[in-house]
């Protein structure tokens, strides 16, 4: 199977602190593969090195098949990002920022973009800053989405959300799976999004993938029944004693 992602040796961190120690990881394409671990395990500084924003200290890294930092500008081309905050300047509206990021992607479907809008009802003259943080949760979503990447990733796109707003979100990342040979790549802890997205779960503990395969192979059973409380078990006998890293 062809891999979106691999990844050997992975050291990375901020200062003097290790927060990646050795990772090996490798991401099938076209699947969904959840990565949890708890607050502070390292996800984030993750999707940073994938996107070429940090530096590893050392290991090989290969993003569709190219070095993120040699490649820097070819490998967001193809890479659609969702943070955990919206990252556009808070004096643009959703208009303004498809404006400025229209002309940097060959791949921009404004007409995705249109209907994306319409179905997660994305205030288009709302200025960022009086946005509420779904309705700017959804603006991210949309954004990456509008340039049809090959591989999204997701930095806790969820964390802080109402229920109602959640299930938005959720929806809108379901959508644009369904009938798409799209890789994903979702951190998050919250094991009832592993259960409803994932083909597969990777577990990031002490800066390391401590466990990854098929939710069924995770958790040890043939059939993934009652997956939440079984990814909790999981979770939680993973990252026992774990340090904060970040």
């Amino acid at each position: 199977m062809n891999q979106a992602v691999s990844i050997r040796g992975l050291v990375a961190g901020f200062g003097r602190r290790r927060v990646l120690d050795g990772l090996d990881f490798e991401l099938a394409s076209g699947q969904v593969t959840v990565l949890l671990g708890q607050n502070g395990a390292g996800k984030s500084t993750l999707l940073r090195v994938l996107l070429g924003l940090l530096r590893p200290r050392a290991g090989v890294v290969q993003v569709l098949g190219a070095d993120p930092l040699r490649e820097h500008r070819a490998v967001l081309q193809r890479v659609g990002y969702v943070p955990d905050v919206p990252d556009c300047y808070p004096w643009m509206t959703a208009l303004d920022l498809f404006r400025f990021l229209a002309p940097q992607y060959a791949s921009w479907n404004a007409t995705a973009c249109r209907e994306l809008c319409d179905r997660l009802q994305v205030p288009l003259r709302t200025k960022v800053k009086a946005m509420s943080r779904g309705q700017g949760m959804k603006l991210m979503l949309v954004a990456a989405l509008a340039a049809e990447p090959e591989l999204l990733l997701l930095d806790e796109p969820f964390a802080g959300l109402d229920p109602l707003v959640k299930e938005e979100v959720l929806g809108g990342v379901l959508e644009a799976l369904r009938g798409a040979e799209r890789t994903v790549l979702c951190a998050t802890h919250e094991l009832d999004v592993a259960a409803r997205i994932a083909d597969r779960v990777a577990v990031l503990d002490r800066g390391r993938i401590v466990q990854h395969g098929t939710l069924a192979e995770v958790l040890g059973q043939p059939e993934p029944v009652q997956i939440p409380h079984g990814l909790h078990r999981v979770l939680a006998a993973s990252v026992r004693g774990a340090e904060v890293l970040v």
